[in-house]
């Protein structure tokens, strides 16, 4: 038996509803399976937290994830607190913390879910966004000055690292070198950000003679989502800073039909720490209590944590029940069906229980 043990954060709004499901479908696949089990540890932390306690986490929220083996994250973001108080307050503080610096957020057109792009089915659009995860866009340097005056200034200072950028370069290169196309497209801002991101464009070229056998292309950001919408085919890889990742893997999961089915993993590579896995759909209050959050993101993500705890069988099983769910168009309303969240949920582990 196989053992691992699992943070559950399931944060705010329709995360607490997306990975309730999720944790549903582990238990599923653990009496499937027989040769594994997981041990699931909720902890209420997000937006209510912070407003009973002033903090999103408490102080020693890293020392107890680190005990885990993954972590399985919902969503983060209210109504009633400030969108940099909820990200930086958990969020991002266990993505810096544990140097997740690869975030992966795999794209597909599933069976049965109709894509915004004229003709494009399965097979279309098959793509891996690569985000740069630690630094960028998002390091978080910069400040405030002369607040309130005419002549008040903010800025917000992008940093890009030799270290930083080789590491996601060369993470990408090799994802890409594992995938059938071996394809990769290198997205910049070269033209116009002629520091930072010109080195980037400089690392990506002395990365690429390690990897020989995959074939790749540059393209500036903004010429990258004419790309993606008028000619999905041919992309497959792709490797962006925070920021441009960050807009561009949205893109990517609503020309996939919806945010609804989106995953993302937030990887240490080196393993030193816990990798935190989430779908990218957002608290969403507004659909909050409905019953109509689709979970199909959250049972993504779990499998591409299982991918990452080895267990492959169980995340083989896992997508096997998601496409035969979705191809018998057992969708909750973002992707045209009518079922509820539990409807989707009951079906996938059926198809689990059944397979």
């Amino acid at each position: 038996m196989r053992n691992y043990k699992i943070a559950a954060i399931p944060a705010d709004g329709i995360g607490t509803e997306v990975i309730a499901a999720g944790v549903s479908v582990l238990e599923s696949l653990q009496k499937r399976l027989g040769n594994v089990s997981f041990a699931i540890e909720h902890f209420d932390w997000g937006s209510d937290y912070y407003k009973k306690h002033g903090v999103m986490m408490p102080t020693d929220g890293l020392e107890t994830l680190k005990n885990f083996d993954a972590i399985y994250f919902g969503a983060v973001g209210a109504p009633d607190v400030p969108d940099h108080i909820t990200l930086w307050g958990l969020r991002l503080p266990i993505c810096q913390g544990f140097d997740q610096y690869a975030n992966v957020r795999p794209t597909k057109i599933l069976p049965g879910i109709q894509s915004p792009l004229r003709n494009a089915g399965p097979g279309d659009l098959d793509w891996v966004i690569v985000r740069e995860n630690s630094e960028g866009e998002y390091s978080g340097h910069g400040g405030r000055a002369h607040r309130g005056l005419p002549e008040e200034v903010g800025t917000e200072v992008a940093i890009f690292t030799r270290a930083g950028v080789s590491r996601i370069m060369r993470y990408a290169f090799k994802l890409a070198q594992s995938r059938p196309r071996k394809l990769l497209t290198v997205v910049t801002k070269s033209n116009a950000q002629r520091h930072g991101m010109v080195m980037w464009d400089e690392i990506a070229a002395e990365v690429a003679k390690e990897f020989p056998d995959v074939t790749w292309d540059k393209m500036l950001v903004d010429a990258m989502t004419v790309r993606m919408t008028l000619h999905p085919q041919s992309l497959d890889t792709i490797v962006a800073t925070n920021l441009h990742a960050d807009i561009l893997s949205d893109l990517a999961g609503s020309l996939a039909g919806s945010l609804g089915v989106a995953p993302t993993a937030n990887i240490d590579p080196q393993r030193r720490f816990p990798s935190m896995f989430e779908p990218i759909h957002g608290s969403a209050f507004d659909i909050t209590g409905k019953g109509i959050a689709n979970p199909i993101a959250s049972f993504w993500t779990a499998a591409q944590m299982l991918e990452h705890l080895g267990e492959k069988e169980a995340a083989t099983l896992l997508m096997s029940a998601i496409d035969q769910v979705c191809a018998a168009g057992i969708k909750t309303p973002d992707v045209g069906g009518k079922a509820t969240t539990l409807e989707v949920t009951e079906a996938v582990i059926t198809a689990i229980i059944k397979s």
